[in-house]
């Protein structure tokens, strides 16, 4: 829950995302997009745990899906950027504030997006390593309700902060539309520099060595 939480709070698209929604459409539509991209962080971590290997030997769906999440990005950043233009208090960003239910909006999102792979089986294995987490399905079911709660509180932080911050400030709705879209602009930037540097989700996996990855035959 821990690791979960503290690696939640730097900006990332989904945090980010679920902040201009909470903004923008109200804490609960917020908490519905959370909901979604735990969901399959979790199953994202659980299917990890056991299949690795199997996992790894996907890199080409894997860059496919980096390549989606570059294009996601960029286009929340030029939503947001149009929200600012529009200079009118009432403007939303069109794909977070469009007519699909929220948590599965989440859900996709997450889905789409592979950089929680390598961070949660170098978590995993570092947790196998020092006998914390054995493998065993009541280790991994506590493990991943842990996973969930701690995604779930480090969202809340910028879902009701982000909110309280802006109510508080009586901030102008265009300017935090440019501010967000600075920050989706900065976070593709970012993943375009390590994708064409090869230091991307894809290239973490593939560094894996591979007795690392079956941590249930050295239990």
């Amino acid at each position: 829950m821990m690791i979960s939480f503290l690696g939640s709070l730097p900006l990332g698209t989904l945090n980010i995302a679920a902040m201009q929604i909470s903004i923008s459409d109200g804490y609960i539509p917020a908490l519905w997009f959370s909901a979604g991209s735990l969901l399959i962080e979790a199953i994202f971590v659980r299917f990890s745990l056991v299949a690795m290997d199997k996992i790894r030997k996907q890199e080409k769906i894997l860059k496919m899906l980096e390549w989606i999440t570059l294009f996601i990005v960029v286009a929340l950043a030029i939503s947001s950027f149009i929200a600012a233009a529009k200079n009118n208090p009432e403007a939303k960003n069109i794909i977070l504030s469009n007519t699909m239910h929220r948590f599965f909006l989440g859900f996709i999102m997450s889905a789409l997006n592979p950089v929680q792979i390598p961070f949660w089986f170098g978590w995993s294995t570092v947790l196998f390593a020092k006998k914390i987490l054995l493998p065993k399905n009541n280790h991994y079911n506590i493990y991943i309700a842990g996973i969930a709660l701690g995604t779930l509180l480090g969202n809340c932080v910028f879902i009701f902060g982000g909110k309280l911050i802006v109510d508080k400030l009586n901030a102008n709705q265009n300017i935090l539309h440019w501010v967000i879209g600075g920050i989706f602009t900065v976070t593709a930037i970012l993943q375009l520099w390590k994708m064409i540097r090869h230091k991307d989700a894809v290239q973490k996996i593939h560094d894996i060595p591979e007795d690392e990855l079956h941590p249930e035959r050295g239990a």
